[in-house]
């Protein structure tokens, strides 16, 4: 099973410089190969395999010098990243490949010929970089990606082969579903609510401050560079104190339960909201639902998304009764068949966690239809739903 380590970089003087012209040099390839396919394709129709890419980096080397400096893999694979970008935008996948700039981040890769040391790793024209080798890395290493990030802060991202089998995932266990929101981050079905932290209204002034120094730093002037940074460190520790977060939050699910059910969100959808885009965005449901997903293909367990138009809030999930309308400053309702109180996040759990466990054993629930399939059975009681046990 392959697995990825990032670790942090420590490189000197001299390697950074280094790292620094392979940055440029890959950054220059990827756009002088991006405008050779759509200049092609003006021109005759048809676009360019990362094959006819590569085969014109000889020439290019010769006509560039400077293009010898980088590791001539690299330089490869930045073909072979072309062409799998072209892939996934005519399947669909992701949008269409655009050009690099060598502001932002910045990552080469490296396909082979990377070795790992005690306290270093030794990249090929680069020499041994000072390395955290903070957990253990056993097995063949596949590639490494250096990367840089806005605070000048470098990374390598590990990928290796481990040599064990990938578990088999079973459902036998306890079984879990859990409702995100933003007045707590995440409710479960058990009655667990945790908090949202709202990293960024902690560090918001801060943020406030330095993008008012920023602003008025001429352009092009070192001193509005070192107040770049100091903005980009801001952003850098709401991020890592996000993913930190999200990464134990997600690891204490994952320990704790066999089957996860949660529902699948309309990010992209949601954040159109303009009085809730803001708080949406910074909350960062998407990459905990990633996280829950691979840890739990790592440990063997089942994780199951549920249609994100199943009415989990709007459904008693005593008697299976469904509200016509819920608004969202509604926090409890009553129900008015069976004369329940519900906490609407809790209930909104249960009725993922019981969905879940539905489409897990394959039994169909006759109350709830997706859009655009076969009229509601709206004559089926619930004796035709039978309850699943946890």
């Amino acid at each position: 099973m392959r697995q990825v380590v990032k670790v942090r970089l420590y490189p000197n003087q001299q390697q950074k410089q280094l790292l620094e012209q392979s940055f440029g040099n890959c950054r220059w390839l990827w756009n002088y190969g991006l405008n050779l396919v759509n200049q092609t394709y003006k021109e005759t129709g048809k676009g360019l395999s990362s094959y006819d890419i590569k085969k014109k980096i000889p020439s290019l080397k010769q006509e560039y010098n400077w293009l010898t400096l980088t590791y001539s893999q690299c330089l490869q694979q930045v073909c072979i990243n072309l062409g799998t970008a072209f892939n996934n935008f005519f399947e669909k996948r992701a949008r269409s490949p655009r050009f690099k700039s060598k502001h932002g981040k910045q990552s080469i890769q490296y396909p082979q010929n990377v070795k790992l040391l005690d306290k270093a790793l030794k990249l090929p024209k680069i020499g041994e970089v000072k390395a955290v080798l903070h957990r253990p890395i056993g097995g063949k290493v596949k590639t490494v990606t250096v990367s840089k990030n806005r605070c000048d802060q470098y990374f390598a991202s590990i990928l290796f082969e481990d040599g064990k089998p990938k578990p088999d995932s079973s459902a036998e266990g306890k079984a879990l579903g859990v409702d995100l929101g933003l007045n707590h981050f995440a409710v479960t079905s058990d009655g667990s609510k945790f908090d949202n932290p709202r990293w960024m209204a902690k560090h918001e002034q801060n943020l406030k401050r330095k993008q008012q120094q920023l602003s008025r730093k001429q352009k092009g002037g070192k001193n509005r560079d070192k107040a770049r940074k100091k903005v980009a460190k801001v952003h850098n520790k709401v991020a890592r104190c996000r993913e930190d977060f999200l990464h134990k939050l997600s690891r204490r699910i994952v320990d704790e339960n066999q089957v996860i059910c949660v529902e699948n969100l309309n990010v992209k959808g949601m954040v159109k909201n303009h009085s809730l885009a803001k708080a949406i965005s910074q909350v960062g449901w998407g990459m905990f639902l990633a996280m829950l997903n691979y840890k739990a293909e790592q440990d063997g367990k089942v994780y199951i998304e549920v249609d994100r138009f199943f009415p989990s809030s709007k459904t008693c999930n005593v008697c299976l009764n469904q509200i016509n309308s819920l608004p969202l400053d509604v926090r409890h309702w009553t129900c008015s068949h069976c004369g329940t109180q519900h906490d609407r996040d809790i209930n909104a759990a249960i009725n993922l966690r019981e969905e879940g466990l539905r489409l897990l054993t394959g039994r169909i629930n006759p109350l709830w239809k997706p859009p655009g399939t076969a009229p509601h059975l709206r004559d089926a009681g619930p004796s035709l739903l039978p309850r699943c046990k946890t």
